[in-house]
C-alpha cells in the first residue's frame, strides 16, 4: 500500500514508479562533495546507497487527494519504450501503484508536470494522453524550452496534449485550490515548478528535482551536474527550504523515503 500523509482535508500519496541505480556514479554527479559530506548524507538517507556503493534512485509521483479532486504530480518513468527507457533502470509500474492506492486513471483531474525530464513525464502520454480526464499543467517557460531540454518531447508529449486541448500553461506561482499551490522553482530546468500543500502550520512540499540527493539537504548550495542553471537552482532550493524552516515536510522524487525530510535550515 503506498504511503500517504494527511494534513487537514488533503492527503498526499507517494507512488513509486520504479527503483534502481543511476547511470552515473554519484561522485561524478556531485563532484564537489567531500567524504565527510557523503557520510552525513548517507546517515540522513541510507536507502539511497546500495551495498556496492551505487546511487539508488526512487522514481516517484505524488497524488494529492482533496475531496473529489485528485491531482497527480509528475508521471514517472513510463512503460517500456517510453522516452526514459534509454537510461532508466526499469520500466515503470505507476498504474499498479494507482490501483494499490485505490485510484483509477479516470480519477485524475489534473497532472502537474514539474519539469520536462523524461523520468517525470513517462506516463503523461502513451500514444495519447494517458490521463484523459486531466488538465496537464506546465510552466510556460518550460514549454518554451522543450527543444533545449529534449526536442523529441515536442512530438511525443507536447503536441498530443495540445491536440487534445489538455495542456494548460501557467506563469509563475499559481493557486490550484485553497490548500494547494504551484510555486516556480527554476534552475534545474528553466521552468521547473514545485507544489505546496498547506493546512494551518504544516506544509508538504512536493519538490520534483529541486533536490535529488540528501547531500543537497546537508548542503543546499551544492551544485548538481544536470542543472540547466546551477546558480538559479541553488537560489530556488535555498529559498524553498528557508521558507519551510521548522514547519515543512519534503515529498521528494528520488530520495530513499518519500516523506520525512523536514527542513531544518
Amino acid at each position: 500500500m503506498p504511503l500517504g500523509r494527511t494534513i487537514g482535508a488533503t492527503t498526499v500519496i507517494a507512488l513509486e514508479d520504479g527503483v534502481g541505480p543511476f547511470f552515473r556514479p554519484r561522485h561524478e554527479a556531485f563532484p564537489r562533495v567531500t567524504a565527510d559530506l557523503w557520510r552525513r548524507a548517507d546517515r540522513l538517507d541510507p536507502e539511497a546507497r546500495s551495498e556496492t556503493g551505487e546511487w539508488l534512485l526512487r522514481f516517484r509521483c505524488f497524488a494529492i487527494r482533496s475531496g473529489r479532486q485528485v491531482t497527480l504530480v509528475d508521471t514517472g518513468i513510463g512503460p517500456d519504450g517510453a522516452p526514459a527507457s534509454s537510461w532508466a533502470p526499469t520500466p515503470g509500474h505507476l498504474p499498479a501503484e494507482l490501483d494499490a492506492a485505490g485510484l483509477d486513471v479516470d480519477d485524475i483531474t489534473m497532472v502537474v508536470i514539474t519539469h520536462l525530464h523524461t523520468d517525470h513525464v513517462g506516463w503523461a502520454v502513451v500514444g495519447e494522453p494517458y490521463f484523459h480526464n486531466a488538465t496537464y499543467v506546465l510552466q510556460r517557460t518550460e514549454h518554451a524550452a522543450v527543444d533545449e531540454l529534449n526536442p523529441a518531447l515536442r512530438q511525443s508529449l507536447i503536441e498530443p496534449l495540445e491536440a487534445a486541448q489538455q495542456l494548460r500553461l501557467i506563469d509563475g506561482d499559481t493557486a490550484l485550490n485553497t490548500a494547494t499551490r504551484i510555486v516556480a522553482t527554476p534552475g534545474h530546468t528553466p521552468g521547473h515548478q514545485s507544489v505546496l500543500v498547506n493546512d494551518g502550520d504544516t506544509t508538504i512540499a512536493i519538490t520534483g528535482d529541486l533536490l535529488v540527493h540528501a547531500a543537497q539537504l546537508v548542503e543546499p548550495e551544492l551544485e548538481y551536474l544536470y542543472e540547466t542553471d546551477p546558480e538559479q537552482a541553488r537560489e530556488s532550493r535555498v529559498r524553498l527550504l528557508d521558507g519551510l524552516s521548522g514547519r515543512g515536510v519534503l515529498a521528494t522524487s528520488h530520495l530513499g523515503a518519500p516523506f520525512g525530510y523536514a527542513s531544518s535550515r
